[in-house]
């Protein structure tokens, strides 16, 4: 398994604050709102929106909003449609960027993410010019609070691809296909706090910086993130 993306870590550090994590909450929200809409409103027979809502609670989102953000979808008007978009470019030093959107008004996200990549030392490129160097995987992260063999145990009778240990937690890594099938099993067996559960785009290679060309990146994320369009950011940049 490749190293785990320190951002993962500067996303909960983030989190922390109750601002920030207003913010996440509130792009959940669209992506559930969305996932909701496009199909039934149903956890049970909507695979995307059970994706979803495995994401909102892996990142600690209260099981209200969620579920008013799925009650929103069923009331929706058939006029307010937003779209998946994907960006994707270099970042400072030649880090690989993909940049994930909601938008309802593609002109304004379009202008926005090529704003934040000039600003900040990228440029933007062509569909695909950078998702090749990356693959999708699933990641359960669990806290060392469990027993580290039956974790290991679980997770790999039911079909995982990796099992890490990290210096808090436990890395899981799924097929995206089974990644709601192995969560599914460790909690059946006891396993029930996440610290993060997703289905994401992992490096296929990392790339190592020095801590000032890091900061150069981070920066580049932090503004991409900030825009409200902006789901989710992806990089191949190395702890």
């Amino acid at each position: 398994m490749s190293g785990h993306s320190k951002w993962a870590k500067i996303h909960r550090a983030k989190g922390a604050a109750d601002q920030a994590r207003g913010k996440v909450f509130q792009k959940l929200a669209k992506e559930i709102y969305v996932a909701a809409k496009l199909g039934v409103p149903d956890v049970d027979q909507n695979p995307s929106l059970r994706m979803v809502v495995e994401k909102a609670r892996g990142a600690n989102m209260p099981k209200d909003n969620i579920q008013k953000a799925i009650d929103k979808a069923k009331g929706a008007a058939d006029n307010e449609n937003y779209e998946s978009i994907r960006y994707e470019g270099y970042g400072p030093n030649g880090i690989a960027v993909i940049v994930d959107c909601l938008t309802d008004n593609k002109n304004r996200t379009a202008a926005e993410v090529r704003n934040c990549f000039n600003k900040r030392g990228g440029n933007l490129g062509t569909s695909g010019s950078v998702s090749y160097m990356f693959r999708r995987t699933g990641n359960i992260e669990v806290p060392k609070d469990y027993d580290e063999d039956e974790v290991m145990m679980v997770s790999v009778d039911a079909g995982a691809e990796d099992f890490e240990v990290l210096e808090e937690s436990y890395l899981i890594t799924t097929k995206p296909e089974n990644f709601i099938k192995i969560k599914d099993c460790l909690e059946q067996n006891g396993i029930v706090d996440f610290l993060s559960s997703e289905v994401t785009f992992t490096p296929d290679n990392y790339i190592e910086l020095d801590e000032e060309a890091k900061e150069k990146v981070y920066s580049l994320i932090e503004q991409l993130e900030e825009l409200d369009d902006v789901q989710d950011v992806y990089c191949n940049l190395k702890d």
